[in-house]
């Protein structure tokens, strides 16, 4: 994903209100930029931090700065939950993602399960005439706790759900993919945070025992693209 825009360089005051950040930019203006992220953000958002906005180009946005980066130990960490889908949809279309190539058609934002959307659907012909399906959820990772990257980094009953319905699209036949988007260059593996959320992390585990692929990839960052990069080890 390459940004329409060059990006805008700040140091973090305070984020507040989950949505909203006030960012200091060199020539000493404050503004407030938009946080696409609902989550705790630990470790990402310590005051003075340096921050990476780019502008809003939506006319109908209350803010005119978003919030994209914020380096961490000296290491870009992408911020925007907006992105994720994207960024693996356009790996997977490039066939940058070796366990979901070969398949015919991809949609995103696609209903299913109770009063949900699946982030990316696959679907290939198969021989009987009929639609061979893969459905794909997209988690972005920020936090890290010492080598590891790790989900979620505060309480998900959303999460859950989505773990819950995952198995479901696998006792209807179908394969189903929980694919987590580290968006950070600095770890080593990937585990659930059970000492944030013990329940999801029980949902993992037996989802992945229901037959649920598991998927972690990290991401090359700079302030002109975010791009996929490899995969990370998972441990359960």
């Amino acid at each position: 994903m390459i940004f329409e825009d060059t990006l805008q360089e700040g140091r973090l005051i305070k984020r507040y209100k989950r949505f909203l950040a006030d960012i200091e930019l060199p020539g000493g203006e404050v503004v407030v930029a938009h946080c696409a992220n609902s989550g705790s953000m630990s470790g990402c958002k310590e005051p003075g931090s340096r921050v990476w906005l780019s502008p809003n180009r939506n006319p109908k946005a209350k803010l005119d700065w978003r919030w994209e980066m914020v380096e961490v130990d000296g290491v870009l960490v992408g911020i925007n939950t907006s992105h994720p889908n994207r960024i693996v949809a356009d790996a997977i279309g490039a066939d940058e993602i070796a366990e979901l190539v070969g398949y015919a058609k991809l949609r995103r934002e696609v209903k299913y399960g109770v009063n949900s959307r699946i982030d990316i659907l696959l679907e290939e012909p198969s021989a009987q005439g009929a639609s061979e399906k893969c459905y794909v959820e997209v988690k972005n990772v920020t936090l890290k706790m010492g080598a590891e990257a790790q989900f979620p980094d505060a309480v998900t009953v959303r999460g859950a759900k989505h773990l819950r319905e995952l198995m479901d699209m696998v006792d209807e036949g179908h394969r189903a993919v929980m694919f987590y988007l580290v968006q950070r260059g600095d770890c080593e593996a990937f585990a659930p945070a059970e000492h944030i959320d013990s329940a999801y992390a029980e949902g993992l585990h037996e989802a992945a025992a229901k037959g649920v692929e598991l998927l972690c990839y990290t991401c090359d960052l700079t302030p002109e693209k975010i791009v996929i990069n490899g995969t990370l080890p998972i441990r359960l």
